[in-house]
């Protein structure tokens, strides 16, 4: 090496390759406890230099790391591991509905399978500061019964809390995600809700469950919220009533 020359960049065949090589090195950065939540990331220059990648590859790399939701860029500041509740980006989630077309039914029988139960370990773990957030949000959805979209952000507010006072960074994680992806389903049909109040008060039993600690009726409330909301937002999907003077489109014969 003549003097003054650098190390050789490796450079993988793929960008994929140069993608994994540097979630990689952050990955194993984070099992040795050298990054913690938080934690800046060295300059993109240092970095470039311990994984001997370019660095628009390092870039490419960081991208994925974002889009994982490892990692969080602040103008002017740098690049941090994410503090908080893990979260998982809700991109590749929707790209999986849309490629598979996933169905409202479907939809609600997972957040059946993962919020009954965290219901219930939000009633027996959550703090008094979890408790403190969900009463909060359910007095913002009965201040905002005449704004549907608030109205959604609200309540969707109000299912992260719960997952979070479940003390379970997995189940809060995948239910923040799941939420993210109902509320592009739901804000474009909200506007026809009929039934805000009544699931307003859903959410006020649910939170008095958790309050008093009463995890069976915390998950059988919960049960009864998702199986009126699934009944909600069929009825908000129904084709809305032709326009006067506007022919519906005649059927097929068999």
């Amino acid at each position: 090496m003549r003097k003054g020359q650098t190390a050789e960049i490796e450079r993988p065949k793929s960008e994929g390759a140069v993608g994994a090589k540097v979630v990689e090195h952050v990955r194993r950065l984070i099992e040795a406890g050298s990054l913690h939540p938080g934690d800046r990331l060295p300059a993109e220059r240092d970095l470039a230099l311990q994984i001997k990648v370019s660095r628009p590859s390092l870039r490419s790399g960081l991208r994925t790391l974002q889009a994982m939701g490892v990692i969080e860029a602040r103008q002017g500041s740098g690049t941090y591991i994410a503090d908080g509740p893990p979260k998982l980006g809700d991109g590749p989630l929707r790209f999986l509905a849309a490629l598979h077309g996933f169905t409202r039914d479907e939809m609600f029988e997972a957040r059946r399978v993962l919020e009954v139960g965290t219901a219930g370990l939000a009633a027996e773990r959550a703090t008094p500061e979890h408790i403190a957030l969900i009463a909060d949000e359910v007095t913002s959805m009965f201040a905002s019964l005449d704004d549907p979209q608030t109205f959604l952000v609200h309540d969707l507010q109000f299912h992260r809390v719960v997952a979070a006072g479940s003390g379970n960074p997995v189940l809060t994680t995948l239910i923040d995600t799941l939420a993210e992806l109902v509320f592009e389903y739901r804000r474009v049909t909200v506007e026809r809700a009929k039934d805000l109040k009544e699931s307003a008060e859903l959410h006020r039993q649910i939170y008095r469950a958790i309050k008093d600690r009463e995890g069976d009726e915390a998950r059988r409330l919960m049960s009864e919220h998702l199986s009126l909301a699934r009944q909600a937002q069929a009825s908000e999907e129904e084709p809305a009533p032709h326009h006067e003077g506007e022919r519906p489109k005649a059927r097929r014969s068999k």
